[in-house]
């Protein structure tokens, strides 16, 4: 092959998804996608439910074997679970914290959840959330928005431990199926935040914890679901309760499948979870691990008007292009509960995926591989003295991940490799003095990318360090019993992505390096956030309501001019802002029904920037950022009959947003309103669970985009759908 046609190769582009951290493909076939376009079989997807069966009639025969529980144990139950989440009370906001914050705890995620991806349930659970998905289902790669931010901007960690793939600074969260089986809490926090481990927090952050491992009694579940679309799900859950001996452990495997509503979009996914430990009157040891795998047939590009007014399903990519891609994290903790009332804890922890995934240009056909390792140690100490409250913590890792293409079969095209490494630590103090409670935060950030070519690229490795100082302050203040208002302010940077200073490309080499120019060409990019808030607790009434005000500098867009290779440069946006209100409330005035919802108005303006993304440059002037709405609005109903019976209908509003930074009229996507409703019976230790999405079967879009050449795509939204999970527990 010719250096020029490997060039060539090497330029290729997949639109609007910029997917440098997805992977394998190659082996779809072998988990059950279907091949060139075809309906996945029944056959695999009913052998893997009866298997999940059968693991399920195995687990409680094992149960009581590990199940000698303390005469004591609802007192070591208590002492042990609160040591064992330690980590996650270092990063998380407390609620007297002055901080924009919604906190999911498992009662609702476990109603809303039926398997789908994390930010499809997310979306409505908490203000200013936008997400859409690929397939058109539940299922497969999903994406999620805050307050217009893209997923990149938002900080993710798990236990306390950052999860954002260092490189491109995102998760994919499809690649842990069904992870929300095995988390107890989610915390949302809007705007900056408080200090946490990772990427930096600029959109906000997002941290789960999982199920406790230090339960008293043993104990399992089972659940098996069937959908629209070929959806199939299973899942096996069981904890051992304490022993004698003070160690207990809690794990889950889960299999879903789902044909995808758009055109040969099938998606397979496998995942497990175990959380083992060992719990002593001050100590706790802790080991938790994560696995999974996706299979799916690609469908990362929308379709035209045109093309969905002939065919909602239509997906333009070959049924040929596959991905499979693989993701574990494991993670080894010690927690100490100090003789002073602090508690300590240090985590090290390592992050692994690798994979491939297909890219035709018929008659040619390419394959891209990428393979990370990320290995990191986290430590925080907590400590509580009356009036005063301290957290703090440092965080440390190292990552390099390869990036490969090959001209199929087996011609390489290149090799490179990236290495990041990021050390933060940070300090936090509450105070309360009479009604209000003080409160600071600092974190101090340094990370360092270093890009190493590939042999026969023809220029030299390079690399650039960032530092940052990123400060909050604010005060929360008690005005009666149940309502207090909250003003905070707060700074933070953030690093231009790999992504950001190579225009989306995969490798940079002599014939295209002098399109980037160096990596000091994109700058970090900085956020003021202005947040107050009221919060309003009674026995019938939960409110929340806040005004934020986020002021931008350099903020990273794709503005640039077009390359030779077709990818758009980004660019520093010199000043923007989001300004806007933020509303949840949750009603429980009349016996067995519950009335809740959220909302979001903002409005949203970039002051000025030179756009040449069509090739020649235009002076634009207050536009509004591309995918972000002026309103959004989910509510809903929530009537329990009787007792092991509820009944829930929720809808959502989205009004209209920009695909890009023109505000072009010709490229907007365009305003929805969809309604889903939830009915749950519970009898014994049985559970029939059913689930209808998309109801009035909206014909609409969750997403789009506009392509380097000005063509708009569309991702329709989840079309109507309905969703039977039995469930039994042990």
């Amino acid at each position: 092959m010719t250096r020029g046609s490997a060039t060539r190769a090497a330029r290729v582009r997949r639109p609007a998804c910029d997917r440098d951290a997805r992977s394998t493909t190659g082996f779809a076939h072998s988990f059950g996608v279907p091949p060139f376009g075809a309906r996945p079989s029944r056959a695999k997807p009913i052998r893997a439910l009866l298997v999940s069966t059968v693991m399920a009639a195995f687990v409680p025969a094992f149960t009581p074997l590990l199940a000698q529980a303390r005469q004591d144990s609802a007192a070591v139950d208590s002492a042990a679970r609160r040591i064992e989440g330690v980590s996650v009370q270092a990063i998380r906001a407390g609620s007297a914290a002055p901080i924009a914050q919604k906190t999911i705890e498992r009662e609702a995620l476990t109603q809303r959840h039926f398997g789908q991806d994390v930010p499809m349930l997310l979306m409505n659970a908490s203000p200013s959330l936008v997400s859409h998905n690929e397939t058109g289902t539940q299922w497969g790669y999903s994406y999620l928005r805050l307050r217009g931010l893209d997923q990149t901007r938002i900080n993710i960690t798990i236990d306390g431990v950052p999860l954002n793939d260092m490189e491109d600074q995102v998760l994919y969260f499809a690649n842990f199926a069904d992870l929300l089986s095995n988390v107890q809490s989610v915390q949302v926090q809007r705007g900056v935040g408080t200090s946490t481990a990772g990427t930096a927090s600029y959109a906000g952050s997002i941290n789960f914890e999982t199920v406790p491992v230090a339960r008293r009694d043993a104990a399992g579940d089972v659940q098996l679901q069937m959908g629209s679309f070929g959806a199939q799900r299973a899942t096996v859950g069981f904890n051992t309760g304490l022993t004698a001996g003070g160690f207990a452990a809690y794990g889950r495997v889960s299999g879903l499948r789902t044909n995808g509503y758009r055109d040969h979009s099938g998606v397979m996914g496998r995942s497990a979870f175990l959380g083992a430990g060992w719990f002593g009157q001050r100590d706790v040891v802790k080991l938790t691990a994560l696995v999974g795998l996706l299979a799916d047939t690609l469908s990362y590009t929308g379709a035209t008007l045109a093309e969905l007014a002939q065919n909602r399903r239509f997906n333009p990519l070959n049924p040929g292009e596959r991905d499979k891609f693989g993701q574990q994290m494991v993670a080894l903790a010690w927690s100490r509960a100090l003789s002073n009332g602090g508690t300590v804890n240090t985590t090290v922890y390592r992050n692994s995926a690798s994979g491939n995934y297909d890219y035709f240009d018929l008659p040619d056909k390419y394959r891209y591989n990428l393979a990370h390792t990320w290995y990191g140690a986290t430590s925080v100490y907590n400590v509580e003295r009356g009036a005063l409250r301290l957290n703090t913590g440092v965080n440390a890792n190292t990552y390099q991940r390869a990036h490969r293409a090959y001209f199929q079969p087996s011609t390489e095209l290149y090799d490179n490799t990236g290495h990041k490494q990021d050390a933060s630590g940070f300090v936090k103090l509450s105070y309360t003095a009479g009604r209000a409670t003080w409160f600071g935060d600092v974190q101090g950030r340094w990370a360092r990318f270093r890009y190493q070519p590939s042999e026969n690229a023809g220029i030299t490795e390079r690399s650039i360090d960032w530092t940052f100082v990123n400060p909050k302050a604010g005060v929360t203040y008690q005005l009666a019993q149940g309502l207090s208002a909250f003003a905070s302010y707060g700074i933070t940077s953030r690093e231009p992505a790999r992504n950001d200073l190579f225009g989306g490309e995969d490798d940079l080499n002599a014939d295209n390096v002098a399109d980037f120019g160096d990596f000091t060409r994109v700058k970090p990019e900085r956020l003021h956030d202005t947040e107050l808030g009221l919060n309003y607790t009674r026995p019938t009434l939960d409110l929340s309501a806040n005004l934020y005000s986020m002021d931008f500098r350099n903020d990273i867009a794709r503005i640039g001019a077009p390359t030779a290779s077709g990818s758009i440069l980004r660019r520093n946006v010199g000043s923007s802002y989001r300004r806007g209100l933020e509303v949840d409330v949750a009603w429980r005035g009349i016996n067995r029904v519950v009335l809740a919802g959220n909302a979001t108005w903002s409005t949203n303006r970039i002051r000025q920037f030179t756009d040449s993304s069509r090739g020649t440059p235009v002076l634009r002037r207050n536009v509004e950022p591309l995918l972000t709405p002026r309103f959004i609005s989910s509510h809903r109903v929530e009537v329990t009959p009787r007792r092991g019976l509820m009944i829930g209908l929720e809808g959502r509003y989205q009004s209209r947003a920009f695909l890009d930074n023109t505000s072009s009229p010709d490229r907007v996507l365009p305003d929805y309103y969809t309604v889903d409703a939830t009915a749950r019976l519970a009898l014994g230790r049985s559970s029939l669970t059913l689930r209808g999405q998309n109801l009035g079967d909206t014909q609409k879009f969750g997403s789009g985009s506009v392509s380097g050449s000005g063509t708009v795509r569309y991702f329709v939204l989840p079309a109507r759908a309905l969703f039977a999970t039995l469930a039994y527990e042990f």
